[in-house]
């Protein structure tokens, strides 16, 4: 099969394409025949050595496809079904290895790009804004990267859950898309500073909860958004890692409260899972936009990663063997 190898850590050049055997579904697991993969920024944290890997390896732990062969001790799939997964091994590539209660079965309505580009992305706009911080009516909402594939989901369940949201963006046609998810007010941050145009919006001192996957150029100024006792959520770093936090700044700005989540907390059980899955399967059918946004063969797997390092994706983007 074709895959995609990292022999060691830095940049796109470092993802290469060769054949490899097949992998031999293990204990408790399956062996899916790749459709889609989802690219996601904690394949470039990978790359780059940030979150450290036993070289060399196969990125890629969101894709959907067909199980084609199931390990000793699976009792509840078998070959054929159409399965989806955020915590698969070896993604980047034509087969990789998932373990059975970390699948999901595909209802029949939904296909496997849309379940490649709405399983990880999805389950974390869902725990981000059901469980992190349970939104209701009347909560105020800052989404940087508002037209990112998160933010996009992340708006429209906020919204769902009766938010007002503000979401910031680089240009005006990421403005057009996060108004079309549901956004109350879009802010250029490229043209004004963000932090004057929200509490022009909306008073100072006046958000709930930021949440913030962009990090290190967003952070602090964020943090005085906040109303006492709001919640900073920061998934994500595409601007940088957030320079060390003094626990004291948080006491001083409003007791504040600070979460670094990952989503593998949020889906800890199987049934949380399932749940969750559910939830955003429902919403589909009730009109939640799943938006992908640029395919990358297999073999431009790097090509994929300078788009999505470059900032300019709006929605997901998908390597699809």
């Amino acid at each position: 099969m074709l895959a995609i190898r990292i022999h060691e850590t830095g940049g796109p050049e470092k993802l290469k394409a060769q054949e490899l055997p097949l992998p031999v579904p293990g204990t408790g697991q399956v062996r899916v025949r790749v459709a889609a993969t989802g690219v996601n920024f904690v394949e470039v944290y990978h790359r780059q050595g940030l979150y450290p890997s036993p070289l060399p390896f196969t990125p890629g732990a969101e894709f959907a496809g067909t199980i084609d062969e199931v390990g000793p001790g699976v009792a509840g799939l078998k070959p054929g079904d159409r399965v989806a997964t955020a915590n698969g091994l070896g993604g980047y590539a034509e087969y990789a290895l998932a373990a059975e209660d970390r699948l999901v079965l595909l209802p029949g309505s939904v296909s496997f790009e849309a379940a490649a580009a709405l399983f990880l992305q999805g389950l974390t706009a869902h725990y981000l804004a059901t469980s992190t911080w349970a939104l209701k009516p009347g909560d105020t909402v800052l989404v940087h990267a508002a037209a990112g594939g998160v933010g996009l989901l992340l708006t429209q369940v906020a919204k769902r859950r009766g938010a007002r949201v503000l979401g910031t963006v680089s240009t005006e046609e990421k403005a057009a898309l996060s108004r079309q998810a549901g956004a109350d007010h879009v802010i250029l941050y490229t043209q004004s500073d963000f932090v004057a145009e929200v509490e022009g919006l909306v008073g100072k001192k006046a958000l709930d909860v930021v949440y913030d996957s962009v990090g290190k150029t967003t952070f602090e100024k964020s943090l005085g958004l906040l109303k006492p006792r709001g919640l900073m959520v920061l998934f994500g770093q595409s601007s940088g890692p957030v320079d060390p936090v003094n626990p004291l700044l948080l006491s001083r700005m409003g007791s504040l409260f600070l979460t670094r989540p990952t989503l593998a907390d949020y889906v800890a059980t199987r049934a949380e899972l399932q749940g969750r899955m559910g939830d955003l399967f429902a919403w589909l059918n009730d009109g939640l936009e799943v938006r992908v946004d640029k395919r990358f063969s297999l073999a431009h797997a790097a090509e994929a990663h300078r788009y999505l390092e470059s900032r300019a994706s709006m929605g997901k983007v998908l390597l699809t063997p």
